[in-house]
């Protein structure tokens, strides 16, 4: 890995936009900060929780492209504590992710937890495998019980990461967040209708005519 993310991501340009603007000093201090070899454990928790991604590549042309990629929670595995891989799926088959990642396997990943406003950046090299050259792997990144058609799968060897500051995330949920949040809502909604039920019941026998 990098020293630490700053040191790949301030090129001499940014850092001269730093020094006009009055920040340079601040950012000169970061890229002093001794770097972390490896994913910790809070990395790797977040990561495998996410069901989605942006992956940001490099084209021949020098342009840069931003696919977003999904799955089932989990889908984006951490092989090792330097090491993320997926399985690429068949989708509309331009394939240029793949191609960029053939010619420059310079890459960048954004994952969100947009509840709890996370956001965790990335930088990679990307690695294509094809499917037919490691079986093991294969069986190893393939998502259970979810409908895809693999094509590929896609080795991510980080170079360093970086947390950012939650400004301007807002928040979003899941229908599965939403559903876990109302379950108590519910369990309390139930045992209110079955007091007011058995107050209801109590009510229509006090009301009867004794024998």
């Amino acid at each position: 890995m990098a020293p630490n993310y700053a040191t790949l991501a301030f090129t001499d340009v940014i850092k001269t936009l730093q020094e006009r603007y009055g920040s340079r000093q601040t950012y000169a201090r970061l890229e002093q900060k001794k770097g972390v070899k490896e994913l910790s454990d809070r990395e790797i928790r977040f990561i495998e929780a996410r069901d989605n991604l942006y992956l940001a590549s490099i084209g021949e042309n020098g342009f840069p492209y931003i696919q977003h990629r999904g799955g089932p929670k989990g889908f984006l595995h951490v092989i090792d504590a330097k090491t993320l891989g997926f399985v690429d799926y068949q989708g509309n088959k331009q394939y240029i992710s793949a191609g960029n990642i053939m010619t420059r396997p310079e890459v960048s990943l954004i994952l969100m937890d947009y509840a709890r406003r996370s956001r965790l950046k990335l930088y990679a090299r990307a690695e294509v495998i094809e499917l037919e050259d490691h079986a093991d792997l294969l069986a190893q990144l393939a998502p259970t019980d979810y409908p895809h058609t693999p094509e590929r799968m896609l080795l991510l060897h980080v170079e360093a990461y970086d947390w950012n500051c939650p400004q301007h995330i807002h928040p979003r949920y899941t229908a599965e967040e939403i559903n876990d949040a109302i379950v108590p809502l519910k369990a309390y909604i139930a045992e209110l209708e079955a007091k007011v039920a058995e107050l209801s019941k109590e009510k229509s026998q006090e009301g009867e005519p004794s024998g």
